[in-house]
């Protein structure tokens, strides 16, 4: 079908005014059809919006709906060739979410598309977002050097950090640092502002840090942090997230994360200020 067609199909709206530019609802939309632009969500791309919602129980504003209107036909190959650039586990979610929804000749035209890439591009994961073969994603093991007491005023500090990748969408959710490990989940930003991190949050701790404002297929991280709880056995998780409002979106992963696991663990709340300021700390 000509990508530039026009016809009337449900296609989802956005309310400006209740839009907050959160970045909530970007991980919803793995089609690629949403961005941030000017601090508010746009439908950037509307051959490559279903119109079936995923993005809607994303946003904690309201601000997403579904209308019927005329609008540029759906592509799915358009859709496919975003989609596997963001790795196996997103072109699951992706197969998934059309069997769900019972979109038939969608689902038939996806996977003639991967049919006809090359297996290992169409399926291997991307850098960014699983590691695939990647050294530098390799899960390892390893001690941190023992922290003194007290440290001499001047000395280096001691880092204690015990594994690596940290990155939730390049981790391994059951490897043997988590296994029934006291779970860091920390945004990006958080050790920058917290001039104390590896002593006063970090040691003794399992790390994974994430950003729930620019993240892509936040799904997968949905799935990771549950695996912890439910394979790992993980003991209790602390979340280190910034004041600011879109941080939120870590803790809400987490806490549905938990809700969703068949073991209960409890969560340490902690949130810090733009200075470092620790403006909250409670387990919820």
């Amino acid at each position: 079908m000509n990508a530039t067609a026009t016809m009337r199909r449900n296609i989802i709206r956005i309310d400006e005014d209740k839009c907050d530019g959160c970045g909530d609802c970007i991980p919803g939309c793995p089609e690629g059809a949403l961005q941030i632009v000017n601090g508010k969500a746009r439908l950037v791309g509307e051959v490559l919006c279903d119109g079936l919602g995923a993005c809607i129980g994303r946003c904690p504003k309201g601000a997403i709906t579904i209308e019927e209107r005329e609008a540029p036909a759906y592509n799915e190959r358009q859709v496919m060739a975003n989609v596997v650039r963001q790795g196996p586990a997103v072109v699951e979610a992706h197969l998934n979410h059309l069997r769900e929804h019972h979109e038939h000749d969608n689902l038939r035209e996806a996977l003639a598309f991967l049919r006809e890439q090359e297996p290992r591009s169409a399926f291997a994961p991307t850098p960014h977002a699983h590691g695939g073969g990647c050294p530098g994603s390799r899960s390892m093991s390893f001690q941190p050097k023992p922290a003194a007491a007290a440290e001499p005023t001047g000395s280096p500090r001691t880092s204690q950090l015990t594994h690596w990748p940290i990155q939730l969408h390049l981790l391994n959710p059951t490897a043997p640092h988590y296994q029934g490990a006291d779970v860091l989940l920390a945004a990006d930003c958080a050790p920058f502002a917290v001039a104390d991190f590896h002593k006063d949050y970090l040691q003794g701790r399992a790390l994974a840090i994430g950003c729930p404002k620019l993240d892509q297929n936040q799904e997968v991280y949905l799935r990771k942090l549950t695996a912890m709880v439910d394979n790992a056995r993980i003991n209790t998780l602390t979340v280190i997230i910034m004041q600011v409002p879109c941080c939120q979106g870590l803790l809400r992963l987490a806490q549905a994360a938990v809700s969703q696991a068949q073991r209960k663990v409890p969560i340490r709340c902690v949130v810090v200020s733009l200075q470092g300021d620790v403006l909250r700390d409670e387990w919820i």
